[in-house]
Order: C-alpha cells, then sequence, then structure tokens
C-alpha cells in the first residue's frame, strides 16, 4: 500500500521534530522549567547587585556619609558573594578565565578601600569600568585563560541517566 504525499510530509515532519527535541534535551540536561528557574533567579540576583552598587556610588563618589550607603553596600557585597558562588560551583573554569580573574583583580580594588581611602572614587571607577568591560565584551574575552594563554570553554556534560 502506497502512502500518500500528505502522509509522507507527516512522516518526515514528525521525525526531523523529534530529532530536534532530542538533540534539545541533550543539550540542556535539565528541564525547561528549572532552568528558566534559575536564569530568573540568577538575574534577579544580578539586578539585586546592580542596585546595591547603584545605591553606594553617590556615598563612595562623593564622600557622603557612610551610614547613608552602608546598606547599599552590604547588598550589593551580599549579592556579589552570591554570584561569585553560583559562578565557581557551576564550572571551576571560571577561576582562571578572565571573567573570573578580573573579579578577583576588583575584589582586591575594592579592599584597597582600606588601605588608600583618599581614591576610593578613582578605585570604584575603575572597577566600574572593569566590570562593563568583561560584562559586556566578547566572550572570546571573558572565557580567555590566563593559564592557557587561549580561550577555553567547558566541555559539554554528558547527560546521566
Amino acid at each position: 500500500m502506497k502512502k500518500s504525499a500528505a502522509e509522507l510530509e507527516q512522516v518526515h515532519s514528525a521525525k526531523k521534530h523529534s530529532k530536534q527535541s532530542l538533540s534539545s534535551k541533550e543539550q540542556y540536561p535539565i528541564s525547561e522549567t528549572r532552568f528558566w528557574i534559575q536564569r530568573l533567579s540568577k538575574t534577579g540576583v544580578r539586578a539585586l547587585h546592580i542596585l546595591g552598587i547603584s545605591g553606594s556610588a553617590g556615598g563612595i563618589l562623593y564622600g557622603v556619609e557612610r551610614e547613608l550607603w552602608l546598606n547599599w553596600w552590604i547588598l550589593a557585597m551580599v549579592t556579589g558573594v552570591i554570584l561569585m558562588t553560583l559562578e565557581i560551583s557551576g564550572s571551576k573554569l571560571w577561576l582562571i578565565q578572565l571573567k573570573g580573574v578580573l573579579t578577583l583583580v576588583k575584589l582586591t580594588l575594592l579592599g584597597s578601600f582600606f588601605i588608600i581611602p583618599q581614591h576610593k572614587p578613582m578605585l570604584f571607577i575603575t572597577i566600574l569600568l572593569m566590570s562593563v568591560l568583561i560584562a559586556h565584551g566578547p566572550a572570546g574575552l571573558r572565557h580567555y585563560s590566563i593559564w592557557h594563554r587561549r580561550r577555553i570553554d567547558e566541555k559539554p556534560r554528558k547527560k546521566k541517566r
């Protein structure tokens, strides 16, 4: 019995869709719902981090009384630690990639606030510029490994069964 052209097209379309679904599932080993929850949670923490930095910026740049911006500073530091922890737990490579190394440099510059407090505004501006360059730079820059002297990415993980 011969199949009609419409039936053949339906079978072909079903096979094609099945292959696409399979490759999508292999590419993302977690469910789509969990992926979106994780993605939105991380974005929310990042938004709070930027809010904390923005709130503390005026105090640091213009020498406003510490009590007026300290809570913003604490928000920025707590969310920064959370973001760093998420990055490191996601991939240990983060520690040798430029995005991780520059984060550690930024922390060192933050620490120097106590050593050279008269330079807080300039240090803060330097930290902000570094943040923007690495966050919005090309992947080749963010994923550049200072250890390997080339771009290095996480190898795809095999799906656990």
